[in-house]
Parts: C-alpha cells; structure tokens; sequence
C-alpha cells in the first residue's frame, strides 16, 4: 500500500508521524551544516518546499525535539552516527514572516510585532530562570504588540542572549518567507517604512549578534543590497542559479519516478514528464514543482492538474 499523499501539510513532524507520503530531504541538514555559512538566504518559488525543509531543520536541531528521535529514524540523516547525536541538542529561534499581508504600514508592523513577542511569550521560563538583570527583566515584559520600534528591532539578538546564557550554547536562528511583508509593502506603498524597520532588525539578528550559531532565510526573491541586506558581508545567497541544495527542494527525477511506482504508475513516468518538469535549479535540471506532484498522486483519474481544474470549473 503507498503512503497517502497529503495535500498542504508544511509540518515535518505531522507528515512523519501519521506516515504520510514524504521525499527525503533530510540530506539538506548535513550539506548546510557542513557549509558553514554563518548566515543563509534561499530563494525559491512558491510551493517547493521552503516551509517544511524549515520545519524539518527545527525538528531536527531543536532541543525541544530531543526526545523525537524516531522522525528521523530510517531516514538519510540517521545512517551517520554524527548526525545521530546532533539531533535535539540546539537552542533554535523559529519563526515565519508568512501571513505578514497587510494593505497599510500600521497594520504590518501590529503583525510583526505579534509574531516576534509570541516568541518571548513561549519562552516566559528565561524571565524566571535567574539569569537575567533587572533591566533585562524589565525589557522582556515590554516585548508585546504595543513595544517601542527600538525595542522589536533587537529583540531576536536579545533572545538570542538570554537562550545561549539559559542553554550554554549559541542560537540557530530559522525565518521561514522573510520577504512576505516586503512585497506587501511594495504593492500597498509603504516600502520605505518597513524598510527601514527590517533594515535594522536584520543588522541586529544576523549580523551584529555574538550569540548566534547559524541561520537561515528563505523567501521567493532577494531584496537588492542596497536595502535591507546592504550590510550583512556574512550572507550566503543561494538563489536558483547556485549549485548549493540545488535538490533539497523540489523532486528530482528520480524521486518523482520512485513517487510513481510507490503508486502504482510506473507507466505514467513519461507523461508526467511532459505535464510537469520543466525546473533547474543550480546544475541540476528535471526538477518538479513537489505540489503539483503530490497533487497528481493524490487525485484518482490521474489527470494533468490543468486538465482538472478545467474539469471542474
């Protein structure tokens, strides 16, 4: 029996564990660790897998998932007994810019702000621990919707701080379409505003901060160095045209023939061929956008996906 093709699920941990239908990436891990790269940005288009090769990364540095061995179990990763004991041993700062789809400056940057104090929210338990200053106390409880500009804009490096102090070890950082708010802003007119904000929070999180291990962003398109990235001289930019995960996302040909005779449909490989291959990323040609792949395995007439929504209009 094959594993079902779950449509839409961007959770690593949830794929896994109801043993749905899944594309081994977790080589990425080590290629991105062994790289060194302090900082990375990845852009792709949409629905390649950014989300969940991100979710993925979390589950596996995260020390919250250090009693999750099994996800990976039986996967690529675990065959090296290295990698084995690097799972869970991480304090990780996940996050995702994703619903950030605001018409007006005001409105984004309430968003923003909700999403960077959930973070400190989740992990009150450092307020507690001890560790921090009265001063350090007083600017965890102003992190909140209504925070100061100056105060957002640091907040991930401070996090950052009081983590490595609370764990001994310095920070992976992980922010999933980074560049949401930023094309928001450039079709609703307020591009300057939140420039000007983004600029300063990047400088403080990525390059300016002591306490971080590593990080990356992915987004659908890099913003020009004459913005928010102008100063970050430790980014890695792993655009389409880089050899660099050029297969950690999207199927490759011969994950999309495995796909197909998992299902059944070994004889559909040339077809599919035609309907939807047609992506290079870096060196590597054949690649197949992953939704329209778990689309076609998961409908039961096994047409084209252009052929059903004609179909059903």
């Amino acid at each position: 029996m094959p594993r079902k093709a779950g449509i839409g699920i961007q959770s690593f941990e949830k794929i896994i564990t109801i043993q749905n239908f899944y594309v081994d990436k977790t080589s990425m891990i080590k290629e991105w660790w062994e790289n060194h790269d302090e900082v990375t940005l990845i852009t792709r288009p949409r629905r390649f897998g950014k989300t969940l090769n991100m979710s993925m990364l979390e589950c596996f540095f995260s020390n919250e998932y250090a009693h999750r061995k099994e996800l990976f179990e039986g996967l690529q990763i675990w065959t090296e007994a290295s990698y084995r004991a690097l799972q869970g041993t991480y304090p990780v700062i996940s996050f995702s810019f994703s619903n950030v789809k605001e018409t007006t400056y005001e409105k984004a940057k309430i968003q923003i702000f909700q999403i960077l104090s959930d973070l400190y929210t989740k992990r009150r338990f450092l307020k507690d621990s001890g560790l921090l200053t009265e001063n350090e106390q007083r600017y965890f409880d102003r992190i909140s919707e209504q925070m100061t500009d100056t105060d957002a804009s640091i907040c991930i490096h401070r996090l950052c701080d009081f983590m490595q102090r609370y764990y001994g070890k310095k920070v992976i950082v992980l922010l999933d379409e980074y560049d949401t708010p930023l094309q928001e802003a450039y079709v609703n007119g307020y591009w300057n505003a939140i420039i000007a904000f983004m600029k300063n929070l990047f400088h403080t999180t990525f390059k300016t901060n002591p306490f971080l291990e590593k990080a990356i962003l992915t987004g659908i398109t890099r913003v020009g160095k004459e913005s928010i990235f102008s100063d970050l001289n430790n980014l890695e930019v792993v655009t389409s045209t880089v050899d660099k995960y050029m297969d950690a996302f999207g199927f490759t040909q011969e994950e999309v023939t495995a796909a197909l005779h998992e299902f059944g449909l070994s004889d559909m490989v040339e077809s599919v061929r035609d309907w939807y291959d047609g992506f290079t990323f870096g060196s590597k040609t054949d690649i197949y956008n992953p939704w329209s792949i778990i689309n076609f395995l998961d409908k039961k007439d096994w047409q084209p996906i252009g052929q059903i929504r004609a179909a059903t209009v």
